[in-house]
């Protein structure tokens, strides 16, 4: 082995150490500010966090670029309660946008693919006595929080809206809506979601 080899493999055993030691990651969560850390994560710049003191991330946590993470605590006057939950082992790729005003969970080794969009609230209920009313001044509307349970596969391109709860094992379909719940063990696809097949 030749003496920049061996500088290569001891500065990268050092970055390592540095960047999972438990003060690295304290420096980290100040820079962001969040509510609860478990262990060593990474997040690719740019990225966009709103209110991170509501927000939870497990351990072994990855995303690309682009994240927008967004746990809303006012709206056009109304105040809300958010938690946004991330457990342990969750990777995602670029351009993934999650928002609460109530609650979203996401489970164990979950893997969620580029350009998904998890929300449990919308702009308001469409009926005669808000449709002129601008989408952007409507007061926000949660169903019920979004729950993603252990082990579930996000294909690219998915929308999951509120009140909806993926079942552990599952797999979404790239470019599904999913807008009611969906069962454990099961493949589902298409606009809104349906299940395909059971595992």
């Amino acid at each position: 082995m030749g003496i920049k080899s061996f500088a290569i493999k001891q500065l990268a055993k050092l970055v390592y150490k540095v960047v999972h030691h438990p003060a690295y990651r304290n420096i980290e969560n100040e820079k962001f500010g969040f509510k609860a850390i478990s262990g060593s994560y990474f997040i690719m710049d740019p990225c966009y966090i709103k209110n991170p003191h509501y927000i939870s991330i497990g351990r072994n946590f990855s995303c690309l670029n682009n994240l927008r993470l967004e746990a809303i605590d006012e709206y056009e006057g109304v105040k809300y309660t958010p938690e946004l939950i991330i457990g342990n082992d969750v990777s995602i790729t670029a351009d993934c946008h999650m928002g609460c005003i109530n609650k979203v969970v996401i489970g164990n080794n979950v893997l969620i693919a580029s350009k998904v969009f998890i929300s449990d609230h919308s702009h308001g209920e469409i009926d005669e006595h808000i449709i002129n009313v601008p989408p952007a001044k409507r007061k926000l509307h949660s169903k019920g929080p979004v729950i993603i349970e252990d082990n579930v596969w996000i294909g690219e391109g998915v929308s999951i809206l509120s009140g909806v709860t993926i079942g552990k094992n599952s797999i979404i379909g790239a470019n599904a809506v999913v807008t009611k719940s969906l069962p454990a063990n099961s493949i589902a696809g298409g606009i809104p979601a349906k299940v395909l097949k059971s595992l």
